[in-house]
């Protein structure tokens, strides 16, 4: 197939001709300008890793240390993957934490105190979660309460239910299995190579996978005539995501390999995108949060969609409450504290809009690791917690502040 045929906007001129590099240069940055809510924060992450990178002298991307921004972080991106979701249909969830935490109560008190299987106890707890959802998406969809005010009821409420599950007691530890959801990794197959060829395996897998992604995007979007990359930058693109992919992956198996809870943050992330970029229901909920009104009439079907979006998030928050107790091995009282914070900031610093219809689940887990590396590179360099949630408030307040300004921009 040819090169894409570019077409002059209405009302503008051509550019006179010139040489090449500029004309490529004068792409690139209209590129970039029509996908900044896309690029915009990736790039930040790049340079929030370079900056801690050499200020800790290459302490944050040693391999334990990696391993470890990922375990640490594993709850808040599954809570930030359903927060993107809730906040692209035009609401909010206040009750994420608390109900996270309450799960985690829950799973505690059936394994240790009613000596319930570990795999039963799970099962149990992602159940807990679709009830809970389903009870808030009920009184939002169907009743019209705003979500505002039924998660901030349901923060009170499963913090309560935490309280009167467990009272100012720990409990734990937990049955082996289940504490490996958060800190176990993948076996080790295969002859001694100094690294985990699983994870080299899995890695390339992903790779092929990503590639085949972006080849198959630019072939649709070149079927409908619509503006694409040229191909050279489109190949250097390609030779940039592979590049991150091959050192993440190296970065990886030169230490234990690829932790569970990042193969289930895969599944989430590759299940959900798919869902969000070319289910009907994706579809719809993009389209709720754009135009309820317009939505409506299209014959989006608004209370079902809004109430499966908040089942769905109370389902990831009971998912993020059995991975955060497995990584403490025990339910406690002070569980869940200032997740659905850490969760709306992952949301809005991964690109979503406070006006709904706008977002990805990929932003949600770049605005995820822009937090997570924060608090992992302040934290080695020394940098006191009090410091850091000015720092990460100023970051919170600069990524809305840019997205306002870059619709104003695009819109005059």
């Amino acid at each position: 197939m040819g090169s894409p045929v570019t077409t002059e906007k209405p009302g503008r001129q051509a550019a006179p001709p010139g040489p090449r590099g500029s004309a490529v240069s004068t792409l690139l940055l209209e590129t970039m300008r029509r996908n900044m809510r896309q690029y915009g924060m990736l790039i930040a992450l790049a340079l929030i890793v370079v900056l801690f990178a050499i200020w800790t002298d290459g302490v944050l991307l040693q391999p334990n240390n990696v391993t470890n921004l990922v375990l640490q972080n594993s709850y808040i991106l599954v809570l930030g993957i359903g927060m993107m979701i809730v906040i692209i249909s035009g609401h909010i969830d206040l009750s994420v934490g608390s109900l996270a935490a309450f799960v985690s109560a829950a799973c505690a008190v059936m394994m240790v105190e009613h000596d319930v299987p570990w795999v039963l106890a799970t099962v149990i707890a992602l159940v807990i979660g679709a009830v809970a959802g389903a009870w808030q998406g009920f009184w939002i969809a169907y009743v019209g309460i705003p979500s505002f005010i039924v998660t901030l009821a349901g923060m009170l409420l499963f913090r309560g239910g935490t309280q009167i599950f467990l009272g100012s007691r720990s409990i734990g530890p937990f049955p082996e299995g289940f504490q490996k959801i958060s800190t176990g990794y993948l076996p080790s197959l295969g002859p001694d190579t100094n690294y985990h060829n699983l994870t080299l395996l899995l890695g390339l897998v992903l790779l092929v996978f990503a590639l085949a992604q972006e080849v198959r995007d630019r072939r649709r979007q070149l079927s409908h005539d619509l503006d694409v990359l040229p191909r050279s930058l489109f190949l250097t693109k390609c030779v940039a995501m592979a590049a991150a992919v091959l050192a993440f992956t190296l970065t990886l198996a030169s230490y234990r390999g690829v932790p569970v809870v990042l193969l289930l943050l895969a599944v989430l992330l590759i299940g959900f995108g798919f869902v969000m970029r070319n289910a009907v229901v994706g579809r719809h909920v993009y389209a709720l949060g754009g135009n309820q009104a317009a939505a409506k009439l299209s014959g989006v079907k608004d209370k079902r969609v809004t109430f499966l979006v908040f089942v769905n998030m109370g389902v990831l928050a009971a998912l993020a409450g059995v991975v955060y107790a497995a990584r403490l091995n025990a339910g406690v009282p002070q569980a869940g504290v200032n997740f659905e914070l850490e969760a709306i900031a992952a949301a809005f610093i991964g690109g979503a809009s406070m006006s709904g219809g706008v977002g990805t689940v990929f932003g949600a887990i770049i605005g995820g690791l822009v937090l997570g590396v924060l608090n992992n590179g302040m934290s080695l360099v020394g940098i006191g917690t009090d410091y850091q949630q000015v720092i990460k408030g100023l970051v919170l307040l600069a990524a809305v502040g840019f997205d306002v300004w870059n619709k104003r921009k695009v819109g005059s």
